[in-house]
């Protein structure tokens, strides 16, 4: 019995004497706080740096991406003059404005677009013609004719004429660049593009004829 109470005093004391200890070391543990970070200031001559050599990058992409090279044709003139001044005109004819009664108004000279190259090209990308010259398109059969203005830079007069060379639609001072359409009233076998004013200059009218020749 005696010797089970020291056994259970023994046991108490250590219990106790572990508890002190833990105790002791709490109180004298130092806590250690960590360092507060300081937030790293970007440089801004740095960061101007980096989005100037992204822009750069992006303009270089660009400008050597394939097929940058592919003309596309917008609504510049300079940009058409530019690209296009090798057309120029040349003489294949001559063109006389008649009268209902066969009296003579005036003269031209033509430029004749005879097939499908030259009647899709047209008088595009001229930057001038004078006002004795002009173009006359001739169709391989009679019928409704629909004109437009996509690269074509000075305004014009499209005068269409029946089969038997007579004036049947006038469109004056067509608008440049424009994709608008310019038909026949009346099923139309020629066409002749002069300068805008052209028309009302000369009194040339519905009903009167055209005769021409070539060279």
């Amino acid at each position: 019995m005696e010797f089970s109470i020291i056994k259970y005093n023994y046991r108490k004391f250590t219990i106790a004497n572990k508890i002190s200890m833990v105790m002791s070391k709490k109180k004298g543990k130092t806590v250690k706080q960590k360092p507060v970070e300081e937030k790293k200031q970007t440089n801004p001559s740095k960061k101007i740096f980096y989005v100037t050599s992204i822009i750069l990058l992006g303009i270089l992409v660009f400008l050597f991406l394939p097929g940058k090279n592919i003309k596309k044709y917008n609504n510049s003139p300079d940009k058409t003059k530019l690209e296009h001044s090798a057309f120029t005109f040349t003489k294949h004819g001559e063109l006389s404005f008649l009268k209902k009664d066969g009296s003579f108004i005036t003269k031209i000279d033509i430029e004749i677009a005879n097939n499908d190259e030259t009647r899709a090209r047209g008088l595009m990308y001229r930057s001038n013609m004078k006002e004795n010259q002009g173009m006359l398109f001739i169709f391989p059969q009679e019928r409704y004719q629909s004109f437009w203005m996509k690269d074509t830079v000075i305004p014009l007069d499209m005068i269409f004429v029946n089969a038997n060379r007579e004036i049947v639609t006038i469109h004056k001072n067509t608008t440049p660049y424009s994709l608008k359409s310019y038909p026949s009233d009346k099923p139309a076998k020629y066409v002749i593009e002069v300068n805008a004013g052209f028309t009302d200059k000369y009194n040339i009218q519905i009903g009167d004829k055209i005769v021409w020749r070539r060279n």
